[in-house]
């Protein structure tokens, strides 16, 4: 009897943390970008913020989604993914708006140019929706016509995963160029380690696809590298390296 009545608050306990975890993969991704949007939003600065890390999440998370017709893996993963495009869609819609009104005088490129020179930092947002799309269509119909190929399936969710373990790069490097961590969200990075700390678990415990692991350790690694620098260019602080490039490359990242 004892034994049935802890069952009894065992079963529906277990289901509760199950479900809660499934909520916190599907959300938990997004919640670190809410302090840089707030940051950004009240000082109407952006350069602080890499928007290639929003180019990164969103080819990964195109790439995972199309992954998933060709291997199926848990529905919260899938759900993650498109609120992630989402998010980032918001962000690079503020960066964009707080960028352009900044740049005043500066011509105006667009999606259409086909300038690689200026890609990615374009004067509209429907510039980036167009890229986006442009890019989904294509891999979406690479995709379809080999689908049914299982090397071609792996090699797209490695490819996914591995994408999204370089998400820290670009303000990786963009810290280095600038030699300061000054105008990035250091809780978006704190919330960028606790949550991909937690994903790698996670992927482990669940048995996801071995891809989903290894990059996740990848993720973790490089969330710990810009932790560093934070320390770093707080405790020791240099002069930034100086450029002179292109007018357009103090901020192509």
């Amino acid at each position: 009897m004892e034994a049935g009545g802890l069952e009894w608050v065992l079963v529906p306990a277990q289901q509760l943390v199950s479900w809660g975890a499934a909520g916190a993969m599907v959300f938990g991704g997004v919640v670190p970008y809410i302090p840089q949007y707030r940051d950004i939003r009240r000082t109407q600065n952006a350069e602080g913020f890499s928007t290639y890390v929003c180019l990164v999440l969103l080819v990964a998370n195109i790439l995972r989604i199309l992954f998933w017709f060709g291997r199926r893996f848990e529905s919260p993963l899938l759900w993650q993914s498109i609120i992630m495009i989402i998010t980032m869609l918001l962000m690079l819609k503020l960066c964009t708006e707080v960028r352009v009104s900044n740049e005043l005088n500066i011509k105006r490129r667009s999606f259409a140019d086909f300038d690689l020179n200026y890609f990615w930092h374009w004067s509209k947002f429907t510039d980036y929706v167009q890229c986006v799309l442009t890019f989904t269509g294509v891999t979406g119909y690479i995709t379809y016509l080999w689908l049914d190929s299982s090397l071609f399936v792996e090699t797209l969710g490695f490819l996914a995963v591995f994408t999204e373990a370089m998400l820290g790069v670009p303000q990786l490097y963009r810290n280095y160029q600038n030699r300061s961590t000054e105008g990035m969200s250091v809780k978006m990075v704190l919330m960028w380690t606790s949550g991909d700390t937690f994903k790698t678990v996670y992927f482990i415990l669940n048995q996801a696809p071995f891809q989903f692991s290894i990059c996740g350790l990848l993720q973790v690694f490089v969330d710990i590298a810009i932790l560093l620098q934070v320390y770093l260019y707080s405790y020791y602080p240099q002069k930034p390296v100086s450029h002179t490039a292109h007018p357009a490359s103090t901020k192509a990242l």
